[in-house]
């Protein structure tokens, strides 16, 4: 809700104020649509409302504006992610689901998706975007799955497993899931019903990992 000092402002400045978040809002549409290399600085801005050069005046490039993106809509993911996993308190297979489905529903269902398939396909094109990529989101994301894992083991609910190639099986069903969204789903080829995929996923991945003593419990 905007504040009274926000309201008491000319419309003007409040339009000023707007004008990085419209930007990254811009950039996020034309990144996912078009890929980072089609992307054009001169097009976020037009979308955004504004002139090339005044999105200069807030991002030195269009590397330095993916960065922004990144950094404005997914890694606050991550940082609820990580405040939940220190919270939860109960078994840890119910924090894996309440993390896998929280996921999906704030990247996964949403354009944000497109920013996975975005780094899939042009990482080897762009190696710095792909460095700060993987140490902003993959890096923290695949910790939170390690620290779920390794909290499971530690409280005897999970049995013990290989963390480090385990968050990769974890991953991958999701990543699949999202790049499909972004591909034959969006051809309307063969839909992938995301709730009976997700459902039969957590599933096999938990009680795959369960102890029998633990699958008994809760």
């Amino acid at each position: 809700m905007p504040t009274l000092e926000t309201k008491l402002k000319p419309r003007w400045e409040r339009r000023k104020d707007a004008r990085p978040q419209e930007l990254l809002a811009a950039a996020l549409d034309l990144f996912v649509e078009r890929g980072y290399a089609a992307t054009r600085l001169d097009e976020v801005a037009a979308q955004a409302g504004v002139s090339k050069g005044t999105l200069y005046l807030y991002f030195e490039n269009k590397e330095e504006l993916f960065k922004a993106v990144v950094r404005e809509h997914l890694v606050p993911v991550l940082v609820d992610a990580e405040a939940l996993i220190a919270q939860f308190d109960g078994h840890s297979s119910e924090l894996l689901k309440t993390f896998i489905l929280s996921w999906w529903r704030r990247i996964g269902e949403t354009k944000l998706s497109g920013i996975s398939k975005l780094m899939m396909a042009e990482s080897g094109n762009f190696p710095d975007v792909a460095r700060f990529y993987h140490k902003e989101v993959i890096s923290r994301g695949e910790a939170l799955i390690i620290s779920i894992l390794e909290r499971g083991v530690t409280r005897g609910e999970f049995r013990p497993v290989d963390a480090q190639h385990a968050k990769l099986v974890i991953v991958a069903p999701v990543l699949m899931l999202m790049l499909w969204r972004h591909s034959f789903h969006a051809c309307q080829l063969e839909p992938i019903d995301t709730q009976s995929y997700l459902s039969c996923f957590i599933d096999l991945l938990t009680r795959g990992l369960e102890t029998p003593r633990a699958s008994t419990v809760h």
